[in-house]
C-alpha cells in the first residue's frame, strides 16, 4: 500500500561563496522550488544555480539536475540528514552577491544623538547619578586610589618581594612592579607579579608597554588586594597542589 504520509524535512548543510547555514528541505520540493528556496540564502539566481550533493558515503558529489526541473523532486537523489549542499554560479559576478556580514556598514549613532535620547541607560544613570554622573565620583575615586595605596603600604608590598596570590598558595612569586598602569580598567595602582611557574597572562607587557621582564605566561597583574607578601618559598615536585580543584 502507497503511504500518504508526507515526506519529513531533512536537515542539510547549505555551503555557498557567500553563506553557509543549516537548513530543512523536503524531498518533495521540485528541483525549481529549491533553488528559489536557495536564493535569498545563497544571492544567487535559480536560473544561475549549479547544485552538488556531498553524500558521507560517497567520495564523488552527486550533481543534482534535471530536464524538467520545475516536475522533479529532490527526493529522487539519497537526501541524507546533514549532507553538504554546495550552492555554486555559472556567473562568478553573481556568487558573492551577498557579501559577509563583516564587509556589510553598521549604522553608527553619533554620541550626540544618543546622549539625547530618552530612556536609555545612559539617561538611567543621569537621572539616578550613577557612576561618571554621581557628583561624588571623583572623590570616591580618589578615596579608592588612596585605600589601594595604603594597603600596598600596610602589606609591605615592595618589588623584589616574594608572594603568593590568594586564595590560592601554590601560585607564588616575586613582586616585580608596584604603580599605575592606565592600560587596565580600574583606578589606583596595580602589583605586577612574576610567578614561579607559567600560571600567568602575559610576559610583563600591556599592550605595547613593558612593566618588568619575564618568560610569556609567568607574568601577571593583580590589585593589592589579591597579593600576600611573606617568607613564602618555591615550590618542589613532590610539593601538594591544591588548586587541581580549581581547574
Amino acid at each position: 500500500m502507497t503511504s500518504l504520509a508526507p515526506a519529513r524535512d531533512i536537515p542539510i548543510q547549505i555551503i555557498s561563496p557567500a553563506a553557509s547555514s543549516e537548513r530543512r528541505v523536503n524531498p518533495s520540493w521540485t528541483i525549481s522550488q529549491l533553488k528559489a528556496k536557495l536564493e535569498p540564502i545563497t544571492g544567487i539566481p535559480p536560473s544561475l544555480q549549479t547544485l552538488a550533493l556531498h553524500l558521507p558515503d560517497r567520495l564523488e558529489p552527486v550533481v543534482i539536475s534535471a530536464k524538467d526541473e520545475d516536475r522533479t523532486e529532490i527526493g529522487s537523489w539519497s537526501l541524507s540528514p546533514y549532507a553538504e549542499l554546495h550552492v555554486a554560479s555559472t556567473d562568478p559576478a553573481s556568487a558573492t552577491a551577498i557579501p559577509p556580514p563583516s564587509a556589510v556598514p553598521k549604522y553608527e549613532m553619533p554620541v550626540e544623538t544618543y546622549s539625547t535620547l530618552p530612556n536609555t541607560v545612559l539617561a538611567y544613570k543621569k537621572t539616578h547619578k550613577i557612576g561618571r554622573f554621581d557628583p561624588n565620583a571623583p572623590q570616591l575615586k580618589e578615596k579608592k586610589a588612596a585605600d589601594l595605596w595604603n594597603e600596598i603600604a600596610a602589606g609591605n608590598i615592595t618589588v623584589g618581594a616574594r608572594c603568593i596570590l590568594p586564595p590560592s598558595t601554590t601560585r607564588r612569586g616575586i613582586v616585580a612592579y608596584v604603580g599605575l598602569v592606565p592600560e587596565l580598567p580600574g583606578v589606583g595602582p596595580w602589583v605586577g607579579v612574576r610567578l614561579d611557574e607559567p600560571a600567568g597572562r602575559n610576559d610583563g607587557r600591556v599592550s605595547e608597554t613593558r612593566y618588568f621582564e619575564c618568560e610569556p605566561q609567568y607574568g601577571v597583574f593583580v590589585k593589592p588586594d589579591r597579593v600576600e607578601v611573606g617568607d613564602w618559598e618555591e615550590l618542589g615536585l613532590d610539593d601538594a597542589d591544591d588548586d587541581l580543584d580549581e581547574i
